[in-house]
This record gives C-alpha cells, structure tokens and sequence, in this order.
C-alpha cells in the first residue's frame, strides 16, 4: 500500500481499509499458522487513520477528555492536521502513550467500575492498530465466540441459547472472572500476540499502549503491570463481516 499517498475522504478511506481488512482475513484464514511481519505501514497509512478517527470521534467516549484534556469532538471534524502530526511521528518511531485519565463509575450494586481514558491520539492508535490486527485474530475464534466480535452480539448467544433450549438441553452455565481486565497477565497477552503478529514495531506499540501508565482522580500515576484499562477502546467492532 502506497502510505505517501494524499490524504483520501472518509469514503475513500473505508474502501481502502476493508479491502486491506479483507486480504488479511483471507491470508490469516488460508494459514492459520502465519506470522505477519510487515503490518506496521498500515497502522499510520491515511486511510487506516481517517477510518480510526471517524470511529473514535462518532463513539460516546468523544466527550470526555484524557490526560492531554483533549476531547477528541472538539477537534476540527476532517482532523486531517491532528493526524498529519500523529503519522508523521509514528513513522519516525516518537510516539509514546500517555497515562490514561483513571475515573471510578458507581455501579448499581454499589460498588465502583474503574474506567480508562486515553489521550486522543492513543485513542486514534489503538482504533488504528484495532483495524489492522482483528480481521487476523478474527480468523481464529471458534463459532461459539461471540464477545466483542464483527457482526456479533449479546443477542446472538441469547438467541443460541434459546436454540439448543428447544433441542432439548436443560443446562445453562453462566460464569465471571473476577477482575478479568483489571487483572490481564501482559507478558500472556504479549505472548498470544506473537503467535500470530511478528511485525516488532506493532509488538512495541502494542507493549507501549499496555505499559502507559495511569493517572488516578487523586492526581497520582501509577504504572500499570497488568491488566488493561476498560474504555481504551470503547467502539464497536466493524459492522461489515470480512469478505471471504
């Protein structure tokens, strides 16, 4: 893909991004055993960017701002000059994450959910890196998988539920891991990673964006050794399954 190429509409970008998204689903698909190695160019390529930040800026989160106090719907709509300077430093290898702005959300038992913001920018990296990698791990999940998955939803496996109900199964098994993003081994997660993505630059990024760190609502940061923050990423997945 030609990453100097001018800076494509919003339409022209979502072309671009599915038909890359679709190649690498059928690539991942045809070999379940591949490394991909050279995927980084596509992470700061104009079209994965102007699709990352349509995302981001159209999700519910736009409205709060992370450490940079940068609401991401404030930013001229295009955001054209805001990526400019993000590509231009991912290319050259200076982006670093900022810590995310940590809030406590009351939950309805009365105990509080811990809920991450990211910088703006982090927040268009991660929707950038999301577009590139989930049509390869895509390509791996079993059937029955339907948690944060395109064209998937909890409705889904109600409705399987339902299906078996009527085949005659009497059993329901509902379980919870306590903690479960709070508590994410990283070197684990890393590993799963690289099972399937040897591009060095994405690893790092990926490891930057898991180490970043977090600023509490008392003003102190901390370093994060495990576990990832719950909003770093809250968009839906792509509504158009991969063509195969």
């Amino acid at each position: 893909m030609n990453t100097d190429a001018c800076w494509p509409t919003l339409d022209e970008a979502k072309v671009t991004v599915l038909g890359m998204q679709t190649k690498l689903h059928q690539w991942a698909t045809d070999t379940p055993n591949r490394r991909f190695c050279d995927l980084y160019n596509l992470v700061y390529d104009p079209a994965f960017l102007i699709v990352a930040w349509d995302r981001i800026r159209r999700n519910q989160g736009a409205r709060s701002a992370g450490v940079d106090h940068v609401k991401p719907r404030d930013l001229p709509r295009d955001g054209v000059p805001f990526l400019v300077q993000l590509r231009d430093d991912l290319r050259a290898g200076r982006f670093v994450p900022l810590p995310v702005r940590e809030r406590m959300i009351p939950k309805a038992n009365g105990k509080l959910r811990r809920l991450g913001i990211p910088a703006a920018r982090d927040r268009i990296v991660q929707a950038s890196l999301k577009l590139v990698l989930e049509p390869i791990f895509e390509a791996d999940f079993k059937p029955s998988s339907y948690g944060f998955r395109p064209r998937r939803w909890p409705h889904d496996a109600i409705a399987e539920i339902h299906m078996f109900a009527t085949q005659g199964y009497t059993w329901v098994l509902e379980g919870d891991i306590t903690a479960c993003f709070d508590e994410i081994d990283h070197t684990a997660l890393m590993d799963r990673i690289r099972y399937r993505i040897g591009d060095k630059r994405i690893l790092s990024t990926v490891k930057a964006l898991l180490h970043s760190g977090i600023l509490s609502e008392n003003g102190v940061t901390r370093k994060t050794k495990s576990g990832t923050p719950q909003g770093g990423l809250c968009e839906a997945s792509h509504k158009e399954p991969y063509a195969k």
